[in-house]
């Protein structure tokens, strides 16, 4: 039986020669098409693959002998000789995704057809740019990888998803770590001896969203991210969209206003000053300072960091200053995302983040606005819809990524 990290392994499957190496390309080609449109009779391979009867057949039954692939027996048809079905052994090769947020890491289990099978959130930790933190997501790495349930052998591939810039061809953060001589990728994978993919958290989530949430004709979609910072993904033809070096997407950057707050890039007056989670928590406080009422007043006598979360589930209890401020956020936003409708002209807006979670009091304004500064023509073919996944939907995303690195997708 050919071990499966050894299978996949492109390193190792390059110093392979002639026969074998092209067989290898195949088989992946095998797996990735089972993955992508499900179970399959030998003779759709063929066509689909362009590869002859007698070498598709030999190299299914090696598939089924490495329990990558299995025979599901025969299918019914009208007439003729029964074919064979076959399809992934999901119980085979496993993903491990994880997405170390500001505030939480969370770590999820899939299976080679992307049904997460495992997953677990630790919310005592804290992202900070320090050693003593690189290390400990080194150790929560190696803990779960250990402790998931699952064969070491199978685990084909860990994406690690985190918050601010990332290269993921170089595996480096731009953001966090960056005085390390070796990438974030790399430092991870040397601890844990799995092949690990390093993405943007956005660009993660928006995967996540975009693949479970399409429709048939979904095939452009913006993914806007509404947390203590903004940001966006882009799908452009169903595939993510990079830029040059993996930095597309840094919406919360656009220099949209002219005041003289500064932004965490160091610029003044980026969209981020006005409307991002952050931006809101800054504005009650200054207005509490003030006088203006509030239910949260409370909170902030007793010295108590008011969240954005704080702010949100106070204008969902009917609280006025909570719920001006979320409006004005979204009216805000919406302005900025016609500029991103009138240039991407996408199927479909995904409004993800802390703020969604404010439901029409940050949804009906971000739309009005959109509508009212977008072109009619583009705006009307424009869906908009809150995003409905959970806080490991980042982590759900990068282990799809890293699989479909691997597979060859």
């Amino acid at each position: 039986m050919t071990p499966l990290a050894k299978f996949f392994n492109i390193d190792a499957d390059a110093t392979l020669k002639g026969i074998m190496h092209k067989n290898n390309i195949i088989k992946r080609s095998i797996i990735a098409y089972m993955a992508v449109n499900g179970d399959c009779i030998l003779s759709e391979l063929t066509r689909e693959l362009h590869i002859s009867v007698p070498t598709m057949t030999k190299l299914v039954q090696e598939l089924v002998d490495d329990h990558i692939v299995i025979d599901l027996g025969k299918v019914e048809t009208p007439g003729g000789r029964r074919p064979n079905v076959f399809g992934l052994a999901n119980s085979a090769i496993y993903f491990i995704g994880i997405n170390v947020g500001r505030d939480h890491m969370a770590y999820v289990v899939t299976d080679l057809q992307n049904n997460v099978i495992h997953e677990r959130m630790d919310t005592s930790f804290e992202l900070v740019d320090r050693p003593q933190c690189l290390e400990r997501i080194c150790q929560n790495v190696e803990s779960f990888v250990a402790t998931c349930g699952i064969e070491r052998e199978k685990i084909l591939g860990v994406g690690v998803s985190i918050v601010g810039r990332v290269n993921p061809e170089t595996g480096r953060s731009y953001k966090y770590f960056t005085s390390c001589e070796e990438s974030l990728m790399e430092i991870i994978q040397k601890r844990i001896g799995i092949r690990v993919m390093l993405e943007n958290d956005t660009r993660a989530r928006c995967y996540a969203e975009y693949t479970t949430g399409k429709s048939k004709n979904e095939s452009n979609v913006l993914y806007l991210h509404m947390g203590r910072g903004v940001a966006i993904g882009i799908v452009i033809d169903g595939k993510l969209y990079y830029g040059k070096n993996g930095f597309a997407g840094e919406f919360g950057h656009i220099p949209f206003f002219d005041n003289e707050i500064i932004c965490g890039c160091g610029k003044k007056g980026c969209l981020e000053t006005e409307v991002s989670g952050i931006a809101i928590e800054d504005k009650i406080v200054y207005l509490i300072r003030n006088g203006v009422n509030t239910c949260l007043r409370e909170m902030y006598d007793r010295g108590e960091t008011i969240h954005i979360n704080d702010i949100i589930a106070a204008a969902q209890n009917d609280d006025n200053l909570a719920i001006e401020l979320i409006e004005e956020a979204g009216e805000k936003v919406g302005k900025a995302v016609a500029f991103l409708i009138n240039t991407f002209n996408p199927e479909t807006v995904i409004v993800g983040g802390n703020l969604a979670m404010a439901g029409e009091y940050f949804m009906l304004p971000l739309k009005s606005s959109t509508n009212k500064y977008s072109l009619n023509l583009v705006y009307k073919d424009t869906k908009f819809r809150a995003s409905k996944m959970t806080d490991s939907a980042n982590a759900w995303g990068v282990a799809m990524l890293i699989r479909n690195k691997i597979i060859g997708l």
